[in-house]
């Protein structure tokens, strides 16, 4: 590969980098559908040409960023897969928001990407529903882990409280509001993995 090529390369990875970068930012001030692609090109900065060069539309953009949000380990539910975390402590974790650039509380980004694209055919709510669908399996993982008789129950308790504290302190801006949730949580933790009486 010679200079001219190996400059092109990095100059359109660097590129794509800065229009996730925009588009992140954007999308959580407001919203997917509240932002248009000129408006990620001048944030980027990147020219319109090379903005579709790595996003034909703004639905592909949508997803490359709920990609990237998954991968930067930067949800509420990467803390389901921390090792140095007990599985008890990674769900309790789950009722902490994570830290934001944002000056207000942000909820969860694939509820959010859902609501905004209510069509259940649509790709970015069928992507948001496979996050929700695959927290709610490392849930279960992990109160199984710890004995709990009913795993896939008890998780999908666990992940409604989350989700629904996330709702609550983005639209209360409300970044500690996940601690009646936490409370709650760790009753259901007790509830269930108490041996039945007479055991």
């Amino acid at each position: 590969m010679d200079a001219t090529s190996e400059t092109t390369r990095r100059g359109g990875r660097g590129a794509r980098e800065r229009i996730l970068a925009a588009a992140a930012r954007l999308f959580a001030e407001q919203g997917i559908t509240g932002t248009g692609m000129e408006q990620v090109a001048e944030k980027a900065p990147v020219s319109k040409r090379t903005l579709y060069v790595h996003f034909h539309s703004r639905d592909e953009l949508a997803i490359a960023y709920l990609r990237a949000l998954v991968s930067s380990g930067n949800t509420m539910e990467s803390v389901l897969i921390r090792d140095d975390l007990s599985p008890r402590e990674r769900i309790l974790r789950l009722f902490d928001q994570p830290a934001t650039d944002a000056s207000s509380v942000r909820g969860c980004p694939f509820i959010d990407a859902a609501a905004e694209f209510p069509d259940p055919k649509n790709p970015i709510h069928a992507y948001a529903r496979e996050q929700k669908l695959r927290m709610a399996q490392l849930v279960t993982d992990l109160v199984a882990e710890l004995g709990c008789r009913e795993p896939a129950a008890l998780a999908e308790q666990l992940v409604t409280l989350a989700d629904g504290a996330a709702s609550r302190a983005m639209v209360l801006d409300q970044a500690d509001y996940g601690r009646h949730a936490r409370a709650a949580a760790k009753i259901l933790l007790e509830q269930a993995l108490t041996p039945p009486s007479g055991h």
